[in-house]
């Protein structure tokens, strides 16, 4: 499906538990790589195999054909990209910019438009899979934005993802990627409610999750993050209070489109104890702690 397979310049903004495994995809599909983390350690080991440290976004974007950046909130990524010195106003002409963070679709919009006066396209396209799907070059990865240039941009989407769906125009991705953490929200709802109802009946939870994880109850939520729960193994493949704040977008939208959704309510709710906690740097499969402590089991 690939458009094209010539070496590109490609620069990567933002380098945590998913950017690290993306950009290493990128360079070893044989491309040139510019990295910028806030946190240079981060780069080391990309660096040492021979991509190039530049100093901040707008030097990145200065000096690549493709800028890619996947960083925290919505607020990063309106810094990186709109800020005076940050990417639009230091982009080559002619580039192609691709945040991959999960962010606003309204923002995913303004920065589309920015790029486009300028002269450059700017494409939203974020991912689902997490650590695991990062590492494996199997993400999901959900685009929006011209669809010439998500064409070119398509051998780099190839090197990080598994399933790669353009959705439409600018903001059409962040909407799809709503959609999916609606999803997951209701769903670690659900596998933390089955798996604390196994506990209160004496069950054996393991051999609960063996016995259902074929049915129709399968998924990867239950399957992939069930056993992490019984096994009380929090350790972030996708933290907790970045799942808030993905919650908390959808819910503004939801929220604009006169739309209720009581279960994205009740995970944020519950999700939001985490946080306050002291959990949010956790892995979302920490919600299990929440009904522990409210049976407590």
């Amino acid at each position: 499906m690939s458009a094209s397979t010539d070496k590109m310049t490609v620069g990567f903004i933002g380098l945590g538990i998913m950017g690290q495994s993306m950009a290493g995809h990128i360079l070893a599909a044989g491309h040139d790589l510019c990295v910028y983390n806030r946190t240079r350690a981060k780069a080391d080991d990309l660096v040492a195999k021979g991509a190039v440290w530049k100093d901040s976004p707008g030097e990145v974007a200065a000096a690549c054909d493709v800028v890619i950046t996947i960083v925290g909130y919505p607020k990063d990524v309106e810094e990186v990209y709109l800020a005076p010195g940050g990417i639009v106003e230091r982009a080559r002409d002619g580039a192609i910019l691709i945040d991959m963070t999960t962010s606003s679709p309204e923002l995913a919009q303004r920065i589309a438009a920015a790029a486009a006066d300028r002269g450059l396209t700017a494409l939203d396209a974020p991912v689902s899979g997490g650590d695991v799907g990062a590492k494996a070059g199997k993400l999901a990865i959900m685009v929006g934005g011209d669809a010439a240039s998500y064409e070119k941009a398509m051998p780099l989407f190839d090197a990080m993802g598994g399933k790669i769906v353009h959705m439409g125009p600018a903001g059409a991705g962040q909407h799809t990627k709503m959609a999916n953490q609606i999803a997951i929200a209701s769903t670690m709802l659900a596998v933390s409610e089955s798996l604390s109802y196994a506990k209160a009946a004496g069950l054996d939870q393991s051999a609960v999750l063996d016995a259902i994880g074929t049915g129709a109850a399968s998924s990867f939520l239950l399957n992939g993050l069930g056993p992490k729960m019984v096994a009380g193994d929090y350790a972030p493949g996708f933290f907790v209070h970045h799942f808030v704040k993905d919650m908390s977008i959808a819910l503004a939208e939801a929220e604009r489109m006169k739309l209720d959704l009581p279960g994205l309510t009740l995970a944020r709710g519950l999700y939001q104890r985490l946080v306050d906690g002291g959990f949010g740097e956790e892995g979302t499969q920490a919600l299990y702690r929440v009904y522990t402590q409210m049976t407590g089991a």
